[in-house]
C-alpha cells in the first residue's frame, strides 16, 4: 500500500471517529442526558408528560394553547388560567404543584409552589442565573439587563438603579403628563363615540419611553419600534419550535431569515442614533446627555475598561427598551381601563380620589404616591392579567431547592399566572375583581403567603422599570379619570391572548363620556 493509500485510511478512520463521537454526543444529548434527568426528578416525586424524541412535549403544548386561545371567550371572565396557559393549568392537576415537561430534549421544571419560587427568585449564591435563550428569541432579548449575569448585569443594573431611581423618575413626570395631554386632545373627536384604548396606549407608552429614554418623540425612533414589533411577532410564532445544533444552522426558515434581517436593520438604526450622541454639543467632548441612551453612550467610552461596556451590551439595551420598555405599561393601562370600564363603581371611587387629591390640575409626583385606591386597583389589575405570565430561571450545577435536588442542565418555569390565580391563595373570590383584596397590602391580601404576588418578580433580579410603568399609569388614569367618564363597548370582545405580553388581542373598546 502506497503513502497515498495509507493516508486515506488513516483518514477515513478519522472520519468513522469523528461520526461515531459525533453520533455519541447526539444520543446523549436526546437520549441519555433527558431519560436520566427524568428518572432522578421522579424518583423524588416530580412527575409530568413522559420524554419523548424528538419534540418533547411541545407538540402537545402548542395544540393546547392553539384550541384554548384559538378564538374570543364566549362571555366576559377573568378565569383566563386555563385559557392562557393550559398546559399548566392540566398537567397541574394531573402531576401536582410541580412538574417536569420538555422542550426537544431540554427539561423544563414548572414551578407553581410559593416557597420555592421565593427560593429560585432570591437566586441565593447565584444557584439559578437567567435561562440562556437561543434562535430568533436571543435576536430579539440579546444580551441585555433582562437576560444578563455577573458582572456585565451589575454594570447595566447600575446604571438603570439610577436612571430610574425616584429622583429621577420625579424629573419625568412632566414628560410623561405632556404625552398624556396630547393623547387626551386627540380623545376630543372620540367624545361619546367609540374608542380603542389598547392602540392609543401604544402610541402613548412609545412616545413616554422616546422621551424619556431617548431624549426623542416616538416619531424618530418609529422605524425601530416597528422593527422590533416584527421580530416580537416572529418570537411568538417560532416559540415552541425545537432547534438542533448544526442541523438547525444548516436549514435556516424563512421566518430566521427574516430575523436576521430585522436584527441587522435594528442594530444599523440604533448605531445611527448612537453616532449622533457622540457628536460635540456646543463645543463639549463627552457630554452624551442626561438619558438612559446618554448614559449608555457614556459607560460605552468609560476610559477605565472594568467600567466600560461592549458595543454589542450597549446595543442589546437600547434595542430592549425600544422592544419591551412600553409594552407592559400598554397592557397594563388597557386591562385597568378594561376593568374600571366593567366596573364603574370602582371606576368613581378611583375618580373621587383622584379629584379630591389634584383637582383639575396636572397630577404631580408627590400626589401620585398617596393614590391609594389607584394602587389597589393597579395591583388588581397585575393580578388578574399580569403582563408578563412566566419569569424563567436555569440550573447550572446540582443545587438543593426546597427537598428536592435538582441536576444541572435544567431550566426552571415560574407561572405567574398559576399563583395569581390560585384560589387557595387568594380564596374563592379569586376570578372577582377586587381591589379592596389589597387594602392591608399584598402580605394581607396574599395572607403572607411568600411569592404568591410577584407581576415584576422579586428578590435582586425585580424589574428595574417597576416605579416607571405604575408611575406612567397612575397619571395616565388620574388625567383620563379627570375628563372622562367610560363604559366598555357593545362592540367589545374578550380576547385575552399570550403574544409574549399578556395581550387584549381584539383591543380595548371603550365608549368615552366627557364629564
Amino acid at each position: 500500500m502506497g503513502v497515498l493509500g495509507v493516508l486515506l485510511v488513516l483518514l477515513s478512520i478519522s472520519l468513522c471517529f469523528h461520526l461515531l463521537w459525533s453520533l455519541t454526543r447526539f444520543v446523549h444529548k436526546v437520549w441519555w442526558t433527558p431519560m436520566s434527568i427524568q428518572s432522578k426528578m421522579s424518583s423524588q416525586g416530580i412527575k409530568g408528560p413522559r420524554y419523548r424524541f424528538p419534540h418533547g412535549s411541545v407538540k402537545e403544548i402548542a395544540s393546547m394553547r392553539s384550541q384554548s386561545m384559538g378564538k374570543p371567550m364566549e362571555e366576559i371572565s377573568h378565569d383566563i388560567f386555563p385559557r392562557i396557559q393550559p398546559h399548566v393549568y392540566s398537567w397541574m392537576k394531573i402531576y401536582g404543584m410541580n412538574f417536569l415537561n420538555w422542550h426537544g430534549p431540554q427539561a423544563q421544571l414548572f414551578v407553581t409552589e410559593p416557597e420555592l419560587i421565593k427560593e429560585v427568585l432570591n437566586n441565593r449564591e447565584g444557584a439559578y442565573p437567567k435561562m440562556d435563550v437561543d434562535g430568533i428569541t436571543k435576536k430579539l432579548l440579546g444580551a441585555a439587563l433582562i437576560t444578563n449575569e455577573g458582572e456585565s448585569w451589575a454594570k447595566i443594573r447600575k446604571l438603570a438603579n439610577h436612571t430610574f431611581h425616584a429622583e429621577s423618575l420625579k424629573g419625568m413626570v412632566p414628560e410623561m403628563s405632556a404625552g398624556v395631554e396630547t393623547m387626551l386632545q386627540r380623545w376630543k373627536q372620540f367624545e361619546g363615540k367609540e374608542i380603542d384604548v389598547f392602540k392609543e396606549f401604544g402610541l402613548l407608552t412609545t412616545e413616554v419611553i422616546s422621551r424619556t429614554a431617548f431624549g426623542s418623540s416616538y416619531g424618530d425612533g418609529k422605524h425601530i419600534f416597528k422593527m422590533m414589533a416584527n421580530l416580537t411577532s416572529l418570537t411568538v410564532k417560532n416559540v415552541y419550535n425545537v432547534r438542533f445544533p448544526g442541523i438547525s444552522w444548516l436549514l435556516k426558515t424563512g421566518d430566521e431569515i427574516e430575523a436576521e434581517n430585522l436584527e441587522r436593520g435594528i442594530k444599523s438604526s440604533i448605531l445611527e442614533l448612537v453616532n449622533e450622541r457622540e457628536i460635540p454639543k456646543n463645543g463639549e467632548v463627552g457630554n452624551f446627555g442626561s438619558d438612559y441612551l446618554g448614559q449608555l453612550v457614556k459607560i460605552f467610552h468609560e476610559p477605565d475598561k472594568n467600567k466600560r461596556i461592549s458595543l454589542e451590551q450597549m446595543i442589546d439595551e437600547i434595542k430592549a427598551l425600544y422592544g419591551a420598555g412600553h409594552l407592559t405599561t400598554t397592557n397594563l393601562l388597557a386591562w385597568t381601563v378594561f376593568l374600571l370600564a366593567n366596573h364603574t363603581e370602582w371606576q368613581e371611587k378611583a375618580r373621587e380620589e383622584v379629584l379630591k387629591l389634584f383637582g383639575r390640575k396636572t397630577p404631580t409626583s408627590d400626589g401620585i404616591a398617596r393614590l391609594k385606591t389607584m394602587n389597589m386597583i393597579i395591583n388588581e389589575s397585575l393580578r388578574l392579567y399580569p403582563p408578563v405570565i412566566t419569569m424563567t430561571r436555569k440550573v447550572q450545577r446540582e443545587v438543593r431547592l426546597g427537598n428536592l435536588t435538582l441536576p444541572g442542565n435544567i431550566n426552571i418555569f415560574l407561572s405567574v399566572l398559576a399563583l395569581h390565580h390560585s384560589p387557595q391563595i387568594w380564596g374563592k373570590d379569586v376570578h372577582l375583581f377586587k381591589p379592596d383584596r389589597f387594602e392591608g397590602g399584598v402580605a394581607k391580601a396574599t395572607n403572607s403567603t411568600p411569592a404568591a404576588f410577584f407581576p415584576f418578580g422579586m428578590g435582586p433580579r425585580t424589574c428595574v422599570g417597576l416605579n416607571f410603568t405604575t408611575n406612567e399609569a397612575k397619571i395616565a388614569l388620574s388625567m383620563i379619570l379627570q375628563r372622562y367618564k367610560f363604559t366598555l363597548s357593545p362592540n367589545y370582545v374578550h380576547y385575552p391572548a399570550d403574544i409574549f405580553i399578556l395581550t387584549p388581542k381584539n383591543g380595548v373598546q371603550v365608549i368615552l363620556h366627557a364629564i
